[in-house]
């Protein structure tokens, strides 16, 4: 399970230093891809390999399904851990999430999210936690 939250910076050829808690659990290759919400999500190759197999079965006739699929799958890339603890982050990638320099690390249980600060402080100011813990609590989730 990934916790945490980490900020880094990406460097000027779009190199991202992975938090040494995340980097024992992904191991030295792993995937990247667009996320929801406009921030990337990092999946162990493993967690990858369960969401291939999980939307294969989806069928193809559905047309949310393909564009999810092709969403998903298209932005994704296979990122590899050099000596100092970095992945190259596509460029593709960076655009997508408005990534330019500041960075947010956050682990979410089965994935790492990875968003610029900017839009991380933007989307999460987590004021309203307590109706959406009862949104939660509605659904069968308590704490």
């Amino acid at each position: 399970m990934f916790m945490g939250e980490y900020n880094h910076s990406v460097d000027a050829k779009g190199r991202l230093i992975v938090p040494s808690k995340f980097r024992e659990q992904l191991g030295n290759e792993f995937v990247v891809t667009k996320g929801l919400d406009g921030c990337l999500f990092v999946y162990s190759q493993e967690e990858w390999k369960r969401i291939e197999e999980s939307l294969r079965e989806k069928p193809l006739t559905s047309k949310d399904a393909r564009k999810f699929m092709r969403f998903f799958f298209a932005g994704a890339a296979n990122c590899e851990v050099d000596k100092q603890g970095r992945i190259l982050l596509p460029a593709n990638l960076r655009e997508y999430a408005g990534i330019d320099k500041e960075v947010v690390s956050v682990g979410v249980f089965s994935r790492v999210e990875i968003w610029s600060k900017e839009r991380y402080l933007e989307n999460n100011d987590f004021d309203d936690m307590d109706e959406i813990a009862e949104h939660m609590a509605e659904l069968g989730i308590g704490i």
